[in-house]
């Protein structure tokens, strides 16, 4: 039953993803800010935890995971660091998985050659 939850929570976040898409005029970049947001949004609220639990990685991996990831961490730091951990929990909380992305980015650029997309 968790693989069922996840697939249908992940399935939904995308779907949503993709009628925005299809149904407004807002770019594929400020789509991707607004679902990190709403991750932001939700664990403030206290409502990712539940989500996460019920649906495991079919809600923590799409970019809601990554949003939470940032709240938790500024939260962390600031009562850590006090307010200067404003600035630095976000960002060292999700350190991993942004220094992946950029040295897979980087592998894949240097073994696949580019081309125009016309």
């Amino acid at each position: 039953m968790q693989y069922f939850n996840a697939f249908w929570v992940g399935g939904a976040i995308c779907v949503i993803g993709q009628l925005l898409i299809d149904l407004t005029k807002l770019t594929p970049a400020r789509i991707l800010v607004c679902f990190v947001v709403s991750g932001v949004v939700l664990s403030a609220l206290g409502l990712f935890a539940p989500l996460a639990e019920f649906a495991g990685a079919g809600a923590s991996v799409p970019l809601l995971g990554f949003g939470n990831l940032l709240a938790e961490g500024v939260k962390q730091a600031v009562d850590e660091q006090g307010l200067i951990g404003v600035l630095s929990g976000g960002l060292s909380a999700a350190c991993g998985g942004i220094t992946a992305a950029l040295t897979c980015g980087f592998l894949a650029s240097l073994l696949v050659k580019s081309r125009d997309q016309n």
